[in-house]
C-alpha cells in the first residue's frame, strides 16, 4: 500500500523527461513482464520484473544507492515495487506517475519492440471469456454460471486489493516470460552505467 508521502515522490512524465534530457536522469527500473518490456520502454531503462526485483532486492540495493524511478504499464506493479525496495531500506524511489501509458500519451520516447498485447488486456480476454462461455452454457446446465460469478469475485477483490492473481498467472505463460530475467545481467548493466 502506498502511503501519501510515496506519492508526493510520484514524477510525471514531463519531469523525467527533463531530467533525462538535462542528463541528470534516475536510474529507471521497469518492472513489467520482460514481454511488456520488449515491446515498448523508456531507452535506457532496465527491466527488473517485479517478482525479480522482490526475490533479488538485497542484492539489487547496493547497485542503486541514486535516484531511482520505478514504472510499470500504469503504476500499480511499480507502487508494489516501491514498497518492497522501501522495506529493504532503498531511498530516493519514485513511481513514473501513470507509468508507460501516460509516457506514451506525452509522447515522450520509447524503444519499440514487437507488439504485444499488454497484461491487463490478456486478463480482460480470459476473464470475459470465461465470464461469457460459463453464462452461455449455463442456459443448459445448472450451476455452471457461478464459474463466471468466482470470476467476477476475483477481479472485485484483484481492484480492492490491487493485484492481479490471474495476471500473475498469465505472466508465467512463454508469450509473457520472453528471456529469462538474470539478476547478474542486470546487476552488471546497473554497474555499467557508473
Amino acid at each position: 500500500m502506498t502511503t501519501d508521502a510515496s506519492r508526493a515522490a510520484g514524477l510525471t512524465p514531463a519531469t523525467l523527461q527533463q531530467l533525462i534530457k538535462d542528463g541528470h536522469g534516475p536510474r529507471v527500473l521497469d518492472v513489467r513482464t520482460p514481454g511488456e518490456f520488449r515491446t515498448v520502454h523508456i531507452p535506457g531503462s532496465y527491466n527488473v520484473p517485479l517478482d525479480t526485483l522482490r526475490e533479488h532486492r538485497a542484492e539489487l540495493l547496493a547497485h542503486l544507492d541514486e535516484d531511482v524511478v520505478l514504472v510499470c504499464r500504469s503504476g500499480a506493479r511499480a507502487a508494489q515495487a516501491e514498497q518492497a525496495l522501501a522495506e529493504a531500506g532503498l531511498p530516493n524511489l519514485r513511481v513514473l506517475d501513470g507509468g508507460m501509458m501516460a509516457w506514451e500519451v506525452a509522447e515522450a520516447p520509447v524503444n519499440r519492440g514487437e507488439a504485444r498485447w499488454d497484461m491487463e488486456r490478456q486478463v480482460r480476454l480470459v476473464a470475459g471469456s470465461v465470464v461469457l462461455v460459463t453464462g452461455l452454457v449455463g442456459v443448459l446446465v445448472p450451476g455452471v454460471h457461478l464459474i463466471g460469478t468466482a470470476i467476477g469475485a476475483g477481479l472485485t477483490y484483484a481492484a480492492l486489493s490491487n493485484s492481479c492473481m490471474m495476471g500473475v498467472l498469465l505472466s508465467k505463460l512463454p508469450y509473457n516470460r520472453g528471456p529469462r530475467i538474470d539478476i547478474r545481467t542486470v546487476i552488471a548493466s546497473l554497474r555499467d552505467r557508473s
